[in-house]
Formats: C-alpha cells, structure tokens, sequence
C-alpha cells in the first residue's frame, strides 16, 4: 500500500484560522529551507485569504510574496486555494481574467490548484479546470462539504464524478467548519472511492474536535492525501497536528514516511514567531461544538471575531452565530465557504446590529438572491428575495456566461500604475484597495533622482514619515496605524488612528518625540523620530431627525450616489460602503431633498454619525 501523502497548511489556512491571515512573508522565509526538506506532498502557501490580506493590511505584494516562497521552496509542491470563477475577490470574473490569473500563478510558481464554489456549482468551475489542465499543473477539484436538508452522499458523489470528468487529477473533500464525523467520512470516502478513479484528499478543520477521527476513519476508507497543520498553528478552529498524523499512522500500513522530530524543530520556530501576532489571535481558538448547528468554518470564526472586536461588538457573538443558521436557511442552504461565508455572515451581523432582519441587505446578497454567483443548493426564501431586490428578474445561466471579456479594460484602467499583467490582476481583484496599494508601491520604489528637487524632497518625506509603530508601555506592545482622511498637503485634516485593530478618528494636536519600532510605511526601518502635526476636528453631526441616514458599522465609503439638491423617494440608495469586505448600499429613510452630504469616496465613517441629511418633501 503507498503512504499517505501530507499537506501542510501552517503557511496558508493556519495562520488564516488562527491570526486572522496576518503572518508576513519575512516571517515565512526563515524556516523555508527545513519545510522543503521533509517531503510533503504539497504545501499549501498561496491563494485563499492571503491575497486580500497581503494588499488590504500587509502592504506586501501577493506576487513578490509567491516568487519569494518558489525561490525559498525548490523542492516542494506550491499549492493555492482558487474560488473558481471568483478566483481570489468576491465576484465572478470574466472567463478571459480566469485564464490569466491562473496562466499567471502557474508562472509565478503554482504547482497545484485546489478549485471550489462556495455554490458547488459545477459550471462555475470548468473554465479555471481547462486553464489549469492547460497550463501542465495539477487540478484538484474540490467537493465543499456541508449538511443540510439537500446535502447528502450520493450528491457529493454525482458532484465527484463531474469533476472527474472535467479533467481534474484528485478530487478533494473540503470540509471547511469541521462538520465531518468519524462515520460520516469513512461512508463519504467509501463512496467516492467506488465513484471515480482519482485520488481522494481529505481537508478537515478541527473546529468540532473531530478531525482527527475523520482523518482515521478516511484513510481506512481509501483517502491517500491529507491536510494537516503544524501544532503551532493547529487544532480549534485550524487543523489537526501535523506532528500527531505523524505518529498516529507510524507504523500502520497508512504511514506518512515523516520524521517526527525534524517537524517538531519547524514547531520550535512557529511558536514563536506567533508570539509576535498575539493581537490578531481569535477568541475562539479551541474546541467549538456550536459549528455542529451554525457551520462557521474555521477562518471565517477568527475573521468574524477580529470584525466585531472592531465594531465593539465583540459580546454579541453568540447572537450572531444563532443568526447565521437563519440567513443561510432563507438562502437555500449554501456552503459556508469563501465568498459565501462573508456574504451570510455579514448578513447575520447587519441583522443583530440592526435590530431588525433585513432592515439592511449588503449587495452581494442582493446579488446571491439574483442567481450572480450561481444556482442555490436549496430553495430561496421568497419573502426575503422580494424584500431585498423586488422583482428583478433572477438568472438562470451560468454567470460568467454574461460577462464580456475585462482584461483589455482592465489594462487600460490600470495603465498609470500597473506595471506588470500581475498588477493588472491585483487590480482585478480590488480595485480600490488595489490601484492605492500599487500607487504607493509605485511611489515608494519611486528613485529620486528622476524627481525634481522639490519633488524628490515631498517624496522623500512622504516616504519616511511613519504610519505604523508598535508602542510599549508599561510591558505591554500595541500595534498603532495612522491613517490620513482629507487630501495631502492640507495644513489641517483629520486622523484615524487604529489600536490594534480598532479606528477611531481623533483630532490631534501635536504628536511630539514618539519613539517607534516596527515596520514604516517606506523602507521598513526603525529610528527615532519627531512628527509635528494638526488636524481639524472635523466629526460629523449625530443624527438628529429622521432624515439623517447612518451606517449600522464601520466602514469605507466607495460611492456617493446622491448630491445636494437631489430629490429621493425612501429606499433609494445613496452611498455604498464597504464593512467587512462587503459592499452595503445605504438608503434613503424618507423621500424629500437632499441638503447636505458629510462624506466622499474613500472616507472611513462610524455609527451614529450623520452621513447625509433629508428634508422631509413634506
């Protein structure tokens, strides 16, 4: 009998479960050289969260972070986690941006692509299987394992033969909040086995306290490959130890062929390098039977934490959790799994913070309700449809099938700051968050002698003047950004500044002698310096009337609809902003004039601030 095969995770999920995808690429490097040479099968380093997380807070690029790891790992498989036709954002793309992200990753050191829905709709996968298959590497096409009233073997089974016959070399059980049982599995993998011809690959997160006997009882029923996650980032809601798969199949005809105690020497050094997280860690890292009833897979629950800490919501958790079963009811049952989990979850948030279901409805979930990321497994709630996109005609065909080719208008978006087709998929990605990562990317690598001089002196003290700092006091670290509202060059503009993880704008007076150590926002190096500035306090009104329209939670403003002088019938919506990685329009509370706008695109803004205001037409 071959051995079983192990990936290992702690370069991608573990730290997606555990740290909120936090861990920085110089922190992987150093360690590289001993995770090449134990003989994984692949190891899992690339794609779900990270994209997001290396663009939106690490200010890394995503690209530089896959080159560097290719270059540190010449030995191992570089495996990626892809959302199908969303790829890496949180919308469906055109067919032809598919085949470039994939061409690209391939290039840029990919070996092996794991492919999902969060829909387990098939459609929805073929074209990133064909450019997969095209491009020489290894497609695993993955089953998104779920319970409901419409999930069960034989349609996982049906779903296993499509993907088989869509070309794809293994075919991976993706049980991504621990649902699985011992029992459950070895049925499942019993199944699968006799269906198609194609290895089987078990991923199972611990969240539950069952992964462990599921990975037993799957290999007993035919899975060769494994996921599994080093100690230091496993178990709770990431996934069982690598170290104990180890010695659990040593000596069993299912061996791994894995040196127990050259993993625990990789163990040693991630242990410590977590130390340096800690304020990212969730507070739901242990065992959590409630994913049994409420599905939340295991990065969405260090995720959804880290969200309402930051909306200080954090006490209200289990009446979030309770809600997410109900959201994911009314809309038929989808898997909760990347963009699907963020959809429903932040949904279920929107409907506790509220106070009212559906008094808010994001518009990814107006777009899930229209048919845009695909057929639902189950039936819809017709009322919630009705109440969120009226009777707007829903679409039956595969999504992508109406998209027009992007990349040319892509291209010619970005052309002022891509400088690279790797750019110009970042930008895909996120196009607002990407285009000002590139830009300051660009300006910082910026030489200066191709400046003017009073150019080059503006960059130069754009470059150096500090954003981020880690502050001691009294033995305790805090990780401090700064981040500027208002236009550069104003003798006077606001300041947000976010304490671990938490904003709050301020009005500053003088930040004087500060002594900073961490990482700045041009060549990461560490001095002592003074920053003397003044802000405006330029908060905004608290609601007063009906007709001021708020936001239920923090968030970036990415459109203003409305102007001064507009009239709105209520319901009409007027700005759209972004919390928690989804898009909510906010409308209007009442019909009547607009008179006053407080924000523009790109503000951050907080409840109970007044963001427009209405007069009654009455």
């Amino acid at each position: 009998m071959a051995k079983t095969q192990i990936s290992e995770l702690v370069l991608r999920d573990g730290h997606q479960s555990m740290i909120a995808t936090r861990m920085r690429t110089d922190d992987m490097l150093p360690i590289c050289s001993r995770l090449d040479s134990i003989g994984f099968w692949s190891l899992e380093a690339w794609g779900g969260a990270t994209f997001d997380s290396c663009v939106r807070f690490l200010k890394e690029d995503p690209w530089e972070r896959l080159t560097r790891l290719r270059k540190a790992l010449p030995n191992s498989r570089i495996q990626m986690l892809l959302r199908g036709q969303n790829l890496l954002g949180y919308r469906h793309y055109s067919d032809d941006v598919v085949r470039a992200f994939v061409k690209k990753s391939a290039d840029n050191g990919v070996d092996v692509f794991r492919i999902f829905d969060a829909m387990n709709d098939m459609r929805n996968l073929r074209v990133s299987i064909e450019a997969v298959k095209k491009s020489g590497k290894h497609a695993e096409g993955c089953i998104s394992y779920t319970t409901s009233p419409v999930h069960d073997i034989p349609t996982f089974v049906t779903m296993a033969a499509e993907l088989e016959a869509l070309g794809c070399d293994s075919i991976a059980i993706k049980d991504m909040a621990g649902l699985l049982t011992p029992y459950a599995t070895f049925e499942l993998v019993k199944a699968l086995r006799a269906a198609v011809n194609v290895p089987i690959h078990l991923h199972s997160h611990s969240t539950s306290g069952l992964s462990a006997m599921c990975i037993l009882k799957a290999v007993e029923a035919g899975a060769t490959m494994l996921d599994t996650c080093n100690s230091s980032f496993g178990e709770g809601a990431s996934h069982s130890s690598t170290e104990s798969v180890v010695a659990a199949l040593q000596g069993t005809p299912y061996d791994t062929g894995l040196d127990l105690a050259a993993l625990q020497e990789i163990t040693a050094y991630f242990v410590e390098v977590r130390k340096k997280y800690w304020q990212f860690e969730s507070a739901f890292t242990g065992v959590d039977t409630r994913v049994l009833v409420n599905h939340v897979p295991g990065g969405m629950i260090s995720n959804l934490s880290n969200q309402l800490k930051e909306l200080d919501a954090l006490s209200r958790m289990n009446e979030v959790l309770a809600e997410i079963p109900r959201v994911r009811e009314d809309m038929g049952y989808p898997p909760l799994v990347t963009p699907t989990s963020q959809i429903v979850g932040t949904q279920a948030v929107l409907n506790v913070l509220t106070g009212e279901r559906y008094k808010s409805v994001t518009n990814e979930v107006k777009n899930y309700l229209l048919g845009q990321y695909g057929k639902a497994p189950g039936k819809i709630n017709e009322k919630v449809r009705k109440l969120a996109v009226g009777d707007a005609e829903v679409m039956t065909c595969r999504p992508a099938d109406l998209l027009e080719d992007e990349m040319n208008r892509l291209k010619a978006e970005s052309e002022t700051f891509a400088q690279s087709d790797e750019d110009v998929l970042t930008y895909a990605m996120f196009p607002d968050i990407g285009k000002t990562f590139l830009q300051e990317r660009n300006a910082d690598t910026l030489k200066p002698e191709v400046l003017q001089p009073k150019e080059a002196a503006s960059h130069a003290a754009e470059r150096y003047a500090p954003n981020e700092f880690k502050v001691t006091l009294h033995g305790e670290t805090f990780h401090i950004k700064l981040t500027g509202s208002g236009h550069h060059g104003e003798a006077q503009r606001p300041f947000y500044v976010s304490v671990d993880g938490i904003s709050e704008e301020v009005s500053v007076e003088t930040l004087n002698e500060i002594e900073v150590s961490g990482r700045r926002s041009g060549d990461g190096r560490s001095k002592k310096k003074s920053v003397t500035t003044s802000a405006a306090n330029t908060s905004r009104p608290r609601p007063s009337h009906q007709g001021c329209v708020t936001t239920a939670m923090p968030g970036t403003i990415v459109d203003v609809k409305a102007r001064i002088g507009d009239k709105v019938e209520a319901g009409d919506g007027l700005l759209v902003i972004e919390a928690m990685k989804m898009e909510n329009e906010i409308q209007a509370p009442q019909s009547g004039v607009v008179v006053s706008i407080h924000v523009k695109k790109g503000d951050s803004v907080a409840p109970d601030e007044t963001l427009v205001e209405i007069q009654s037409a009455e």
